[in-house]
């Protein structure tokens, strides 16, 4: 048996199909530039003034405090395993569900970055052709793809990180400005912590808000697979800075605060990401067509990297190809340019929801995983990653990770809890878990472990 595969596996730096040896870590400043890029989407802010107008500004901000404690304490535990075995989400989850019923978390994972990416880019090709007055959507999407897809080929070790530590002070100096300019426009709302929804504020506002923010752990999964380019003695200053509460400071509570003001200020029809960067466009001009494409951008590497990497595990663990970067990201580019052009948002949308409560499940699993003393007890903490001892599917794993999502998935549709679908998710997949690890049978994570 063997703890990891051999180095001669990885085609490039990207380490897709084994854990990141040591040569293959980054220093501690150009991983955080890198991962940094995730904290600037525009959908950070349009959550935030949704929250704002559905439960009132304070329940939001309580809310979104909340939600940056809880990101921060769950992501510092998720990247410092990620950073002490190298492993991807694709590799770890070999070990949770089984080779086979791995893919499926595989093929989720992949699918949300594509959606993401589909939804940032199509905000990027909006502003671009609503600014320029002549380009057409096909033209400015084609453009947002190709470009989208070229900025991931220098890997996150040679490019990204750079890329991305350039752009972050534009980023906060360019949200700074657009406050400033929105308040010399419309005046400062001096009642933007009071507002509340027509009919009054619901006293459970605040918990509504920390379960919808819970529909994005997709970036605990991000975490992970970025984590593990960490180098072990820099494992505390990421998990308490990088992937901690300062990063989610940044990413909903800054944005957060950014997005309430300009709702308050900026009139708009509805409330979206196009609905807002075209507020920005018009408020800033050329400055907001620019600010826009610094902080999409930044998101998108992070989008289309991830997308690249986990449809390149999947393929090959579906069908044996093992496709190279520049084909994968290619094929990426392409699934993510027909998916704007085909103007199936609301089916994603759909999607995503669904995918959202699969997320938080396997976050409920993972997390119980890490932390569990019966895994340690038991197994050694062995992470077997040749799958010819590893079995095809993982009951304990399996079992706690398809029965708490369907749990979520009724609570979804039932009227008056729907909100609490998320963290009753969480709770059950992690309980499920930890019981069944003390009946778990050996076989179950190391084939023939008693036999070898």
């Amino acid at each position: 048996m063997t703890n990891q595969t051999s180095t001669t596996e990885a085609a490039d730096l990207d380490y897709a199909e084994q854990p990141v040896p040591v040569e293959g870590r980054m220093p501690r400043t150009n991983l955080m530039m890198a991962w940094w890029a995730v904290c600037s989407a525009i959908f950070y802010m349009v959550v935030a003034a949704a929250m704002a107008r559905s439960y009132g500004t304070t329940n939001a901000l309580i809310g979104i405090v909340l939600t940056v404690i809880a990101y921060g304490v769950i992501n510092s535990v998720i990247s410092r395993y990620s950073m002490k075995t190298g492993l991807t989400v694709a590799l770890f989850s070999k070990v949770l569900f089984g080779h086979v019923g791995a893919m499926v978390a595989t093929l989720i994972f992949f699918a949300t970055a594509l959606y993401y990416a589909v939804f940032e880019g199509y905000v990027m090709a909006l502003v671009l052709t609503e600014w320029s007055g002549s380009l057409t959507m096909t033209l400015s999407t084609a453009i947002v793809a190709i470009l989208g897809v070229s900025l991931i080929f220098g890997s996150v070790q040679h490019w990204l990180d750079k890329f991305n530590g350039v752009l972050l002070p534009v980023y906060v100096i360019g949200m700074l400005i657009a406050v400033g300019m929105a308040i010399a426009e419309f005046g400062y709302p001096s009642d933007w912590l009071s507002r509340v929804p027509e009919g009054g504020a619901s006293p459970w506002g605040w918990l509504q808000t920390f379960g919808y923010y819970m529909g994005v752990w997709v970036l605990m999964m991000f975490t992970f697979d970025y984590a593990r380019f960490g180098k072990q003695e820099d494992a505390s200053f990421h998990a308490k800075v990088t992937f901690g509460i300062p990063f989610y400071a940044m990413t909903f509570l800054f944005s957060g605060i950014v997005g309430i003001l300009l709702d308050s200020m900026i009139p708009i029809d509805g409330l979206s990401e196009a609905s807002v960067v075209l507020g920005l466009l018009e408020l800033m001009g050329v400055g907001g067509l620019l600010l826009v494409w610094v902080t999409q951008s930044r998101i998108n590497t992070a989008n289309y990297y991830l997308a690249t990497v986990n449809f390149e595990a999947l393929v090959r663990k579906v069908t044996g190809i093992k496709l190279s970067k520049v084909v994968a990201g290619c094929l990426i580019g392409l699934m993510s340019y027909l998916l704007m052009m085909a103007d199936v948002f609301s089916y994603i949308l759909q999607a995503l929801a669904y995918q959202g409560v699969f997320v938080v499940a396997w976050v409920g699993v993972a997390l119980a995983h890490i932390l569990s003393r019966t895994y340690q007890q038991r197994f050694n903490g062995h992470v077997e990653l040749d799958n010819a001892y590893i079995p095809a599917y993982n009951p304990c794993g399996l079992i706690a990770w398809c029965l708490a999502t369907a749990v979520g998935m009724v609570i979804m549709h039932l009227p008056g809890i729907a909100g609490f679908s998320a963290p009753a998710t969480f709770l059950i997949a992690y309980g499920l878990y930890e019981i069944g690890l003390k009946r778990a049978n050996p076989d179950w994570y190391v084939a023939s472990l008693n036999k070898s």
